[in-house]
């Protein structure tokens, strides 16, 4: 239901009916598939009643049910800042709360669409420190569409306030002629940078890199090793 100028996905006033029995589904594929880790996403989903945070918590509960040692990431949207749908996902217990803020707050208006902003986007992953402050919080920006370093530093500051622990880093690449325009192929040597940047500033962990996206598969290897070290030490 949103109409970010950056994103292909089509758009439209009302979403296709939800399945009901699509978090058995999940949890029944997932066994079958063996996975140890898992990121659960979704198109935003402002036509529903509680803009599908019942069914995030739902998908959350039967995987974990079915799969007691898989961990599950959720990457949602922002549910125009409702603090209680937040709770909802954040009560069903994901190893990693995931909401991208996209690009630096300069560039939000021209990049997202009219109803998301830098503001509400912190406030989701500030509400699930306050929610549960040990659920790890992880957020993605995109470069190459016309943003500064010193936005950059300003954007990283910004999550480390909030106590966001993992950021990823990615180039944007437009879709068509009609989305947002490109402005510029970012260095290696600029990604790395940024990387020394944010883990400098204490983020867990940054991963970041042209091909990088928000549930990057390397990125996943290092945040299952923390949660798992975390895991042990509380065992202990």
């Amino acid at each position: 239901t949103r109409a970010c100028r950056f994103c292909a996905v089509k758009t439209g006033l009302k979403g296709l009916e939800v399945d009901p029995f699509e978090p058995k589904k999940l949890g029944i594929a997932i066994k079958k598939f063996n996975l140890d880790y898992v990121v659960i996403t979704a198109v935003d989903r402002d036509d529903l009643a509680d803009q599908g945070a019942g069914h995030f918590a739902s998908c959350i509960t039967e995987i974990k049910k079915a799969n007691r040692d898989t961990l599950v990431e959720v990457l949602t949207g922002d549910f125009q800042g409702n603090k209680e749908l937040i709770k909802v996902i954040v009560d069903a217990k994901p190893d990693v709360f995931a909401h991208n803020i996209e690009t630096v707050h300069e560039l939000q208006g021209p990049v997202r669409d009219y109803r998301a902003n830098y503001k509400q986007s912190l406030s989701v992953l500030e509400a699930v420190k306050k929610i549960n402050p040990s659920m790890h919080t992880k957020s993605s920006i995109m470069v190459g569409l016309g943003e500064t370093r010193e936005q950059m530093e300003h954007a990283m500051n910004d999550l480390r306030k909030i106590d966001c622990d993992f950021l990823t880093i990615g180039q944007y690449l437009q879709p068509s002629s009609k989305h947002v325009t490109l402005q510029e192929y970012v260095s290696p040597e600029t990604f790395a940078d940024y990387k020394k940047i944010a883990e400098g500033k204490g983020f867990l962990y940054c991963a970041s890199g042209p091909f990088v996206r928000s549930s990057y598969k390397a990125g996943e290897f290092f945040i299952k090793s923390v949660i798992d070290g975390r895991r042990n030490t509380n065992a202990d």
